[in-house]
């Protein structure tokens, strides 16, 4: 799968909670970037230890020590880098989450702490996408312009893909879906992509080249998709397979798994 280098550490490791750093970096924020430009050279070379990180997990303490009487967004990005590190990096969550607190209160108005907190009401909505759920609807507009939304496929067996035209697991998965829609679109089977693309015209072009013929909803953000941001998608392909009333039957379903689920759901009356 083409993920986000673990979710908050893509924004962290790069210096960036949403808004980025200004053209001319602060102190602060230059400080911090050479602590990551060390541990993405450590990622390189294996899997990192604490023991491996030690002297960085050092280096964040002294960068606080130094601007300790600084309450920017980019001194907080300090206390969320090294929370990620040790929660996704290095999975001590109980380290992970001591920094975190202590984020939460001595910044509770930075960009950072606003972050953190769509992050985990995003993790709450993906926790409900589970098989048996109804799938939230959504109300936009897909590439041209035409309403899209996920009650007015309702009676339809729904593929609702996330995707991308540079992931390569997606371009690879492309011909099954592909096959399962041409084999079963007239029998009422559809799909709906998302695109996490940033490029409209190589999209279409893209579009047009495979031959998909299916509604797309496109916002060029890549990763800051709006959908993929209210479904909480941190990783794609990702799949949700829906019935003729909504309801998740099925998730990343791949090759003839896929098409045999779509065939079943076709045929329940």
């Amino acid at each position: 799968m083409k993920t986000k280098l673990v979710a908050l550490l893509v924004a962290a490791l790069f210096a960036s909670a949403g808004t980025g750093f200004s053209a001319e970096p602060t102190a602060a924020a230059t400080d911090l970037q050479n602590i990551v430009s060390k541990i993405k050279t450590k990622l390189n070379e294996g899997k990192p230890t604490e023991a491996g990180l030690a002297p960085e997990l050092k280096e964040f303490d002294a960068l606080l020590q130094k601007y300790k009487t600084d309450k920017s967004d980019d001194v907080a990005m300090i206390l969320l880098t090294k929370s990620v590190v040790y929660s996704d990096l290095l999975h001590d969550e109980a380290k992970g989450d001591a920094v975190m607190q202590q984020l939460k209160r001595d910044f509770p108005d930075s960009e950072a702490v606003a972050t953190v907190k769509r992050q985990e009401e995003s993790k709450k909505v993906r926790a409900d996408l589970v098989k048996g759920a109804a799938f939230p609807d959504f109300e936009e507009k897909d590439l041209d312009g035409k309403p899209l939304s996920i009650s007015g496929l309702k009676g339809k067996v729904v593929l609702v893909d996330f995707w991308a035209t540079w992931c390569g697991p997606c371009i690879f998965e492309l011909p099954n879906v592909l096959t399962t829609y041409e084999k079963h679109h007239a029998k009422g089977f559809e799909i709906v992509g998302i695109s996490f693309d940033s490029d409209r015209k190589k999209l279409e072009s893209f579009i047009k080249q495979k031959s998909m013929p299916w509604p797309q909803f496109f916002d060029g953000k890549g990763w800051e998709n709006k959908l993929g941001k209210n479904y909480s998608v941190n990783n794609i392909p990702l799949t949700f397979l829906l019935d003729r009333e909504s309801k998740i039957i099925g998730i990343d379903l791949r090759g003839d798994s896929l098409e045999s689920a779509v065939a079943a759901a076709l045929a329940q009356k």
